[in-house]
């Protein structure tokens, strides 16, 4: 059956349903919210309950449907999906079959049309999901996801988890307000949460638990800082004692985790996006090769002046880029003093052999890094100190990253620049006193009304910096506060913008807090003042 006859006689199904119980109908505000999230595009339901067989069995077709991706995502899901039902394969689902206990939805087809596993920015995470009873009035039954990729399949897959809800009472799975019929895709294809490892190193498990948190509200890119001034602790063959620099011998990322790292984001949909911070964020460097600092009183930025400086960079990103397969590389060059470069003697004079000031040297520096990222064929990144200070010299394929001044992207975007969002006033999570509202209404493209400009803005990053966040803390830190970003990164800006969103959204920010702490995730509650506290008495997970 075709794709186009399938949707069509989904749509027959909901015309019959539709007129015969009246129940079905696009949300208004006087509805009940979906307990999505993050909201899809397009969608309708009915008020029906569907039971769903714990012994749900999938169904796949098209050029990607047998991709390992959506086959190990198909096992996750069910056993998030079935974690208190009878279990899969169990007794209980073998009883289910002597006792002929019938099911509403008894599988799952997912249809991806490629069978490419390719994942880079902007890559279709599209899906439709289809949910509905058989029976005499419906031609077409139990649920079926359609994506073009693997990528738009995983997110269906998430968003059918959600649809899904454990009754205690019949002790089973079951699905409200069936009928569904969801069309989904994002807004941006760039949708990040930055991680700190220099700062606190954080172990391997806990970084696949912040990547699988991820993906339950569909973020796709983690943009990893994993060096800066007070910790290297990266292996980096080409440059062995580079990783002298990491707090401890035990505090350290070897080129196989690394790569695990990207797999398990992979696995996901999520992209890995490396930073190496050059040249200031870099003491660390010179622990390893103290050549790296101008003097031992001048330890960063790093010393302009050598050769050996940008041969340690190519060799670090040469090392990087046989580990990291996104397009996208993050080079810093925020914060930038430069005051010890003009008191360090040899540095001295070779400005002045060149005429150059300071300001001409951290230029030269960010260009020639770039330079060395293009060459690995990386698209260079950069913090807005580098377009706020020469954007007319960066290569045109640089991204800005904004972070300090709030019409950053609209400057960029004019010139001709791709910016990515990150107001440190509202979406840097290490800000404990911003509440979830604020996260949530800020908007990337405030002041930026040409479309074609819009298309510039690549997406937003929420950045849990690391100064004051480590294992202990670093998950109830991240969410839920990076939920409400996620959810005006994913869902349209007229659906996020409009009707009272302690009506339209706190209820369902309050319901993906609880699921994220079913689901494993420490998430702190919603209401708190400052974020990551617990709560400050007695009460409900969906009223904190």
């Amino acid at each position: 059956m075709s794709p186009n006859l399938l949707r069509l006689l989904f749509l027959l199904m909901i015309f019959i349903s539709l007129s015969i119980t009246s129940s079905l109908s696009t949300p208004s505000p006087a509805d009940s919210p979906p307990y999505l999230w993050p909201l899809p595009a397009e969608f309708s339901f009915g008020n029906e309950t569907l039971s769903v067989d714990p012994a749900l069995t999938l169904i796949i077709a098209g050029n990607g449907g047998g991709s390992p991706i959506v086959r190990a995502a198909f096992d996750r899901y069910m056993g998030i999906i079935f974690k208190h039902a009878s279990g899969r394969g169990s007794l209980l689902a073998r009883i289910r079959f002597l006792r002929m206990v019938e099911y509403d939805i008894t599988s799952l087809k997912i249809v991806v049309h490629s069978d490419s596993e390719e994942l880079q920015l902007g890559v279709d995470e599209s899906y439709t999901l289809m949910v509905s009873k058989k029976n005499e009035q419906s031609i077409v039954g139990a649920a079926t996801i359609e994506a073009n990729t693997v990528y738009g399949a995983l997110r269906g897959l998430e968003t059918f988890s959600q649809l899904c809800a454990f009754d205690y009472l019949t002790k089973s799975v079951q699905i409200y307000k069936a009928p569904w019929y969801i069309q989904d895709k994002p807004r941006f294809g760039y949708r990040g949460l930055l991680i700190d490892t220099s700062r606190h190193y954080l172990p391997i498990d806990v970084i696949k638990q912040i990547i699988e948190s991820m993906s339950f509200a569909k973020l796709n890119v983690l943009h990893w800082h994993i060096v800066d001034e007070q910790s290297f602790p990266f292996e980096t063959p080409t440059y062995p004692n580079l990783w002298k620099g990491a707090y401890s011998r035990w505090e350290r990322y070897t080129v196989e985790d690394a790569s695990e790292i990207v797999r398990f984001a992979k696995m996901r949909g999520i992209n890995v996006m490396a930073e190496v911070d050059v040249p200031g964020h870099a003491e660390s460097w010179g622990t390893g090769y103290p050549d790296l600092w101008p003097s031992l009183s001048c330890r960063e930025p790093l010393d302009v002046t050598k050769n050996f400086t940008f041969d340690v960079i190519s060799g670090i990103l040469a090392d990087m880029r046989k580990i990291f397969p996104f397009e996208l590389f993050h080079l810093g060059g925020d914060e930038v003093n430069t005051d010890c470069w003009k008191n360090t003697t040899h540095v001295k004079e070779w400005l002045q052999g060149r005429n150059f000031t300071t300001k001409d040297a951290y230029k030269y520096f960010v260009l020639r890094a770039q330079q060395i990222a293009i060459s690995k064929n990386w698209t260079p990144v950069n913090w807005e100190e580098t377009f706020s200070s020469f954007g007319k010299d960066l290569d045109p394929r640089t991204v800005i990253q904004n972070w300090l001044v709030s019409d950053i992207c609209q400057k960029a975007v004019a010139k001709g620049f791709r910016c990515i969002f990150s107001n440190q006033g509202y979406w840097y999570l290490d800000h404990l006193d911003v509440p979830w509202d604020k996260v949530y209404n800020t908007e990337p493209l405030n002041g930026i009304e040409d479309p074609s400009l819009q298309k510039l803005v690549i997406g937003g990053e929420v950045c849990m910096w690391g100064e004051t966040a480590d294992t202990s803390v670093v998950l109830q830190t991240i969410w839920p506060r990076a939920a409400a970003a996620a959810e005006r990164m994913w869902s349209t800006r007229e659906a996020v913008s409009k009707g009272n969103i302690t009506l339209t959204s706190l209820p369902r920010l309050h319901y993906f807090r609880c699921l994220l702490n079913n689901r494993g995730v420490p998430a702190a509650p919603v209401d708190n003042f400052y974020a990551r506290r617990p709560p400050s008495g007695p009460g409900s997970c969906y009223a904190q």
